[in-house]
């Protein structure tokens, strides 16, 4: 037994300080490797950077590419269509009218002659549309946007001839200038294309077919008289049925009416 724990006690224990010492080799060559990467030859960088750059700038050799099997037709460029395109205009001649707006002009009067003679509500016959103008007294009180009990009857009879008719009708909102501010519109733009869209609506639960209605708000910036008297804003308030002539067009504004 004695023998046995001599042996014990010559067993040598120090043998982990060669890993140890292996490891901590590798790891210092591991550093100098990457300090070695991490370091920049700023004249070789330079070289580079303007070889790449000369390479790129390099006109091609042809002006022509290279085609591969049939050579695809091309459109050629249409001259001046970038610069100042040309505007078709589809304008009859002066002192001519649609007889669509002539026959719509007189249906419409034949319907609302009582309200046109008290001035309520105003028809124009145009070259490409007839405008109904409706006055806001029969319409909205101040500042609101909920149809009066008085509207219903006008528009619901306004409706009974839309109905009838193909052609497309964008319904227009107009206010005078005074600011308005609440909680409900922040400016005039917003009432106006409110109350549009309101004249819209019921058109639409009378019958119309909304893919014809157009609901827009103007505000106060397309008046028809001077808003510096009472009867000039009262008149300014209102709301116009854009009525157009002909049912495969849109509307076309004319310089000179």
């Amino acid at each position: 037994m004695r023998r046995k724990s001599e042996e014990d006690e010559d067993e040598n224990t120090d043998r982990w300080l060669i890993s140890y010492a292996d490891f901590v080799t590798l790891l210092f060559a591991f550093f100098v490797v990457m300090y070695a990467m991490s370091s920049v030859n700023d004249g070789k960088f330079r070289v580079l950077s303007d070889t790449m750059v000369a390479a790129f700038k390099t006109p091609p050799k042809s002006n022509e590419p290279i085609q591969i099997g049939k050579q695809r037709k091309t459109l050629k460029p249409i001259e001046g269509l970038l610069e100042k395109p040309e505007v078709v205009k589809i304008i009859p001649e002066k002192g001519q009218k649609s007889d669509d707006s002539k026959r719509l002009t007189k249906k419409l009067k034949e319907n609302f002659q009582p309200l046109i003679d008290k001035k309520m509500i105003k028809i124009t016959e145009h070259k490409l549309w007839v405008e109904v103008e409706l006055s806001n007294r029969i319409l909205f009180t101040s500042g609101e946007s909920e149809l009066q009990s008085d509207a219903f009857k006008v528009l619901q009879k306004l409706a009974s001839v839309l109905k009838s008719i193909p052609n497309h009708v964008d319904v227009e909102g107009h206010t005078d200038n005074l600011p308005i501010r609440n909680s409900q519109y922040r400016s005039n733009w917003e009432l106006s294309a409110t109350r549009a869209a309101s004249v819209v609506h019921l058109l639409t639960l009378k019958g119309v077919p909304p893919e014809r209605l157009s609901a827009i708000g103007y505000g106060e910036y397309r008046p028809v008289v001077d808003n510096k008297t009472r009867a000039g804003r009262q008149r300014n308030r209102r709301v116009s049925l854009i009525i157009l002539a002909d049912k495969n067009a849109r509307r076309m504004l004319e310089i000179n009416q």
